[in-house]
């Protein structure tokens, strides 16, 4: 429990800001869930996708919800799960 004042109130700001940090969180988590499963559905789809999802893990960056070495590392792992998915499309229609 805080002794002082200045301890109060820096756990009530820890409050509100874990909150803030938990919606912003899921947000970009549910995002991802989101861009997984259309990946496997509609890669075409998925790929329109990215862009937003890439935004929320800026977002959440910039804010100092995740480091933005965390960003650019889940970003980079989008981004080449979506290449590889693409390229699988096309060697299949491609190759025949």
């Amino acid at each position: 429990m805080a002794n002082t004042k200045s301890a109060e109130k820096r756990a009530r700001a820890a409050r509100h800001a874990r909150q803030r940090n938990v919606s912003v969180k899921s947000s970009f988590r549910t995002l991802t869930k989101r861009f997984d499963e259309l990946l496997d559905q509609d890669p075409a789809q998925a790929e329109r996708m990215l862009p937003s999802v890439l935004s929320a893990l800026d977002q959440a960056a910039g804010r100092g919800v995740i480091h933005a070495n965390t960003a650019a590392r889940r970003k980079s792992r989008l981004a080449a799960r979506l290449r590889a998915r693409l390229a699988e499309g096309t060697t299949e229609n491609g190759g025949s």
